[in-house]
């Protein structure tokens, strides 16, 4: 038996299943998909097979004796998914006779999805297309779940690929860093000096036998005379260590400053390069925590710790070889607890990593609720809602706490118990040690000088035992950082695109479908054809698809089926920049950012005069209310242009699409928060701006689209009705019934207010 796809739509069957199979097709028969659900026809949780072959749908269970059910291809009256209380149908429906639901679990819902549509491709003769892959909520590897969708696993986490990556930030600045790294070497060099000097006054001054003691560089034989050397000696190794290391942080700092800025650049430049399906899914505020709190675990990093693992990498190699020069059998007892602890370590990376992950998407949904209720502020006040919004917050809190306290709670029992483990060495140094001396194998100096080596040991070691919690934190956070960097930006850099210098507006949908969501498309299989310079109007009930149309115009989607060309050039193949550089909008709810209104009007042409800006502003019907504020253009408009009126920003709004001068203009519903005199000069403005240009209008009240070259009318994702206004309304279809009840709703307020006033 043929397979023609891959993952995610083939998977392995089960021999009893493979079996079933193989009887209900005896012709034999091409598989284009087959999945497994995980509930029975009784909603237990108990496998069965969709099949998909050429022919038909079968659906095989993977236990019992049961045969399989089967719809031919071309008895499919329909395919689609149907949601239900915890849990999901796979519902196809016969033309003629009972159909088939296939149960599942919520878990399965994005892949039943695209089996559903691939089944009404399949019935409509249509070529099979699916996606490659589908939103990961557990790792491949090893199974577990995911922290989020299309997260990255913790436990499967290459550290060390982790820890290269943000290295490579650091060594974009190599004259830096090499001079950092070379005081970092002087630095532990010098460190190691001291225990030795102290050694040599020990045995060379302060013990008995004194004399016999030879001291490099010090020839004297005075007793004081050796001692005050030797001091001297320790005076300036200590004044040349704190040099090195006053050098060293001077340069590391700002090398890890200028790093973590450029991480951050690369995080704000891949969020302007994503495409808005990136955003569909994730909200603004977990968003915004990657940029803040995950850069700032990644910023401590950097340019504190990041030379700090050099340095006392250096310091501890030095050190052990210094104790194993010294004496190898003392320097054993001292090794011995060190594999123990790197096991632990080893063991303990996947759970304490487990929990910083956890602890940063909490983090990330704090941060989004915080984002929505100030945003939302008005909102919570209106309804009196405070409490209500403080009780989420805290309970968002708690769950960020309690992860945080449980984290911690394994670090300290790991990090206690290390510590203890390291601390037996001291004691077998001391007993062996001592040993030694009463053997007169071992001097005094030497060994108060392998005692001082030891707790310098001991001090990198703490350092990375504390550095690991930091670091297991660090890498949480940078793994959801370059999980978005990584993300597949919008194709701005595409290198065989089509360039466009100059767009007609000649528009060609064929064939379009697309939905927001996997096997749900809003539209379906639209076919249209825009003159340049022509207005359409779009038309239809809310949810109908119209802003959908207008989303596949701006190339914020791409079609999932069928071509949307522009100029006769499939829209896929064009230059991107080319074409958005050339396409205005004006929406219903209109964004001004916090600037001045001059530079918010020019804010699509930023080399524009101030002549330009005054120009379009006029012609907007905006000059007049931006004289009379208190700054003119140069006032600030505040966070989202919240100094101004809904109708004031509407008009800047139009007066940017003005100055912007499109050649394919998209007004959605741009003069509904307009009182009506200004509605009016409002459209005399528009239809000054829609002359030779590609224009789409999308407007509730449909007296507006009079001056439409055409209407047309979407009804449930399908184009239902093409025409001029008088065409339409002469057909007394779904636009006429649109009109008229329009109308009535329009004379029933009119005569209620009437008839308050009357009273």
């Amino acid at each position: 038996m043929n397979h023609l796809l891959g993952k995610p739509f083939i998977e392995e069957l089960p021999p009893s299943v493979a079996e079933k199979l193989h009887a209900a097709t005896p012709n034999g028969e091409t598989v284009l998909m087959q999945v497994a659900t995980d509930l029975d026809a009784s909603l237990n949780y108990n496998p069965q097979w969709v099949v998909v072959t050429d022919r038909q749908v079968l659906v095989i269970p993977e236990s019992g004796a049961d045969g399989a059910r089967s719809m031919p291809l071309g008895e499919v009256a329909d395919a689609n998914v149907e949601e239900r209380v915890g849990m999901g149908t796979l519902a196809l429906t016969h033309k003629d006779g009972p159909g088939i639901h296939v149960p599942y679990s919520r878990s399965l819902t994005a892949k039943f999805a695209e089996v559903a549509d691939g089944i009404r491709q399949l019935k409509d003769d249509e070529p099979l297309s699916l996606p490659t892959a589908l939103e990961q909520t557990h790792c491949d590897q090893c199974g577990r779940r995911l922290p989020e969708k299309d997260g990255v696993c913790a436990a499967c986490l290459k550290k060390w690929q982790t820890f290269r990556r943000i290295a490579r930030y650091i060594a974009a600045y190599p004259v830096r860093l090499v001079t950092t790294i070379a005081m970092t070497l002087i630095s532990a060099c010098l460190a190691l000096l001291p225990p030795k000097v102290t050694q040599y006054a020990i045995d060379g001054v302060l013990s008995p036998g004194w004399a016999a003691v030879e001291i490099p560089l010090i020839a004297s034989e005075d007793r004081l005379s050796r001692l005050g050397l030797l001091i001297l000696g320790l005076i300036v190794m200590r004044v040349l260590i704190w040099c090195a290391d006053v050098v060293m942080e001077m340069l590391s700092r700002p090398l890890g400053l200028r790093a973590i800025g450029d991480l951050r650049e690369d995080l704000y430049r891949a969020f302007q390069l994503l495409p808005i399906r990136f955003y569909d899914r994730r909200k603004v505020g977990a968003l915004t925590s990657r940029m803040t709190n995950d850069t700032d675990r990644l910023e401590e990093i950097m340019t504190h710790d990041f030379y700090f693992v050099f340095s006392n990498t250096l310091l501890f190699v030095g050190i052990v070889g210094f104790l194993l020069w010294m004496n190898w059998e003392l320097t054993l007892f001292v090794l011995a607890p060190i594999p123990l602890i790197v096991l632990a370590g080893t063991k303990i990376w996947y759970r304490i990593m487990m929990f910083w992950t956890q602890w940063s998407g909490k983090w990330g949904r704090l941060s989004a609720q915080l984002n929505e209720s100030i945003h939302g502020i008005r909102v919570v006040k209106a309804f009196a809602q405070e409490a209500r919004e403080s009780t989420r917050f805290d309970r968002y809190s708690e769950d960020l706490r309690d992860v945080d306290t449980r984290g911690e709670r394994v670090w300290f029992v790991f990090w206690t118990v290390t510590n203890l483990l390291m601390n037996t060495g001291v004691f077998f140094v001391w007993y062996f040690g001592g040993r030694q001396i009463l053997g007169g194998e071992l001097t005094l100096g030497a060994l108060m000088a392998f005692i001082s080596y030891l707790w310098m040991l001991y001090q990198p070691l703490r350092w990375f035992g504390d550095f690991y919690s930091y670091i297991l934190r660090a890498f949480a956070g940078a793994q959801r950082v370059f999980e978005v960097i990584d993300s597949e930006p919008e194709p701005y850099q595409k290198p065989d695109a089509v360039r466009v210098p100059r767009i007609e507006g000649h528009l060609t949908f064929e064939s379009v479908v697309f939905g927001y969501d996997p096997g749900k498309p809003v539209l379906k299989g639209v076919d249209l054809e825009v003159k340049a310079g022509e207005m359409i109007g779009l038309v239809g009930k809310s949810g109908s698809g119209k802003s959908t149309l207008i989303n596949m115009v701006c190339r914020f989607y791409d079609p999932d089926r069928g071509r949307l060309l522009i100029d006769g050039v499939p829209m896929t193949d064009v230059n991107l920049r080319d074409l958005r550089s050339q396409i205005g909008m004006v929406h219903q709810d209109p964004f001004l950012f916090d600037g001045t209104i001059a530079e918010n009007i020019a804010y699509g042409k930023p080399d524009a005069t101030f002549s330009e800006v005054m120009r379009a502003a006029m012609a907007a019907e905006a000059h007049e209310f931006i004289v009379k504020k208190p700054d003119g253009y140069d006032m600030r408009v505040g966070e989202r242009g919240g100094r101004l009126s809904g109708g004031e920003k509407q008009r800047v709004s139009i007066a940017r699409a003005i100055l912007h001068n499109p050649r394919i203009l998209i007004l959605d519903e741009a003069t509904s928060s307009l009182d009506t005199p200004t509605e009016k000069k409002i459209q005399a403005a528009i239809a000054r701006l829609v002359q030779g240009r590609t224009t789409f209008a999308i407007a509730h009240r449909l007296s507006t689209l009079r001056s439409a070259d055409r209407l047309v009318v979407i009804d449930e994702g399908n184009i239902a009705e093409v025409g001029t206004h008088r065409e339409l309304m002469d057909r007394q279809g779904i636009f006429y019934r649109l009109v008229k009840t329009q109308q009535e709703t329009t004379l029933d307020i009119f005569m209620t207010a009437v008839g308050m006033e009357t009273e």
